[in-house]
């Protein structure tokens, strides 16, 4: 269970994960091409990075580019791999200005150079900041993440493979790819598909998933304040009864 933060009356989610899903239908819906909805998500992606801050969200995770989206059309994956690059460079000193620290999580290794050099220059830029913690997950998959973190896991402690009694979940969960980020409390997926598409699996087990039909482009503060409104009307079990959490408040 993760602690919830007070803003006057509000609960805040401590963690809010986000499925950003509607870039290509908002782009074929105006008879754009698919790559231009994604530069548009990307200036949703600043309306909600300031959203969240606003409101005091210490750690917020966008989906940007799982380990699944390889498959697509060669030409979208070479336009998101360029609008990658290029924002990089231009929302990190944002993000500095700001105090957002910046964090990538995923298999960096399929990217090229410059882009894994990107990565580590606008991690090191902001890595003093305070205010917020932002994890992008690019090449990520929540199935990756958890072979990767038993991996690591049996190589830190070896002799788990002869006594497996010996794991326990702290385990697992120190090695997962962004250990920095409490387990996730609200997830918020746009475009309308009630699905979480191999995101965060293991952090998310008790996260509250609020859907909306908006397209991640139209995804404005207003949409956000929606969902932390609708966070606060959830009652958080974590596999008590409803008479328990009422009694333990």
């Amino acid at each position: 269970m993760t602690a919830i933060i007070k803003q006057g009356n509000v609960a805040v989610p401590r963690h809010v994960a986000i499925i950003m899903d509607g870039n290509g239908r908002w782009a074929q819906s105006r008879f754009l091409p698919r790559a231009e909805g994604h530069r548009r998500g990307v200036e949703s992606v600043r309306r909600t990075i300031e959203a969240a801050a606003k409101c005091g969200v210490p750690f917020l995770s966008l989906f940007a580019f799982s380990s699944e989206n390889w498959r697509r059309p060669p030409e979208e994956v070479n336009a998101l791999m360029k609008l990658f690059a290029t924002a990089l460079k231009r929302e990190a000193k944002h993000m500095l200005a700001n105090g957002v620290r910046m964090r990538v999580a995923g298999d960096l290794t399929a990217f090229s150079e410059d882009i894994q050099q990107s990565i580590a220059e606008s991690e090191a830029m902001t890595a003093s900041c305070d205010r917020m913690v932002l994890t992008i997950c690019a090449n990520y998959g929540g199935r990756w993440d958890i072979v990767e973190a038993m991996r690591k896991m049996v190589k830190a402690h070896p002799d788990v493979a002869e006594h497996p009694e010996r794991i326990t979940e702290a385990m697992v969960s120190e090695h997962m790819a962004f250990d920095w980020a409490p387990e996730v409390d609200l997830m918020i997926r746009t475009g309308g598909e009630q699905r979480i598409s191999n995101f965060i699996l293991w952090q998310a087990a008790y996260a509250e998933l609020y859907v909306t039909r908006t397209l991640w482009p139209d995804f404005r503060e207003e949409d956000f304040m929606g969902a932390i409104e609708w966070f606060n009307d959830r009652e958080r079990r974590f596999g008590m009864t409803g008479d328990q959490v009422r009694a333990n408040k």
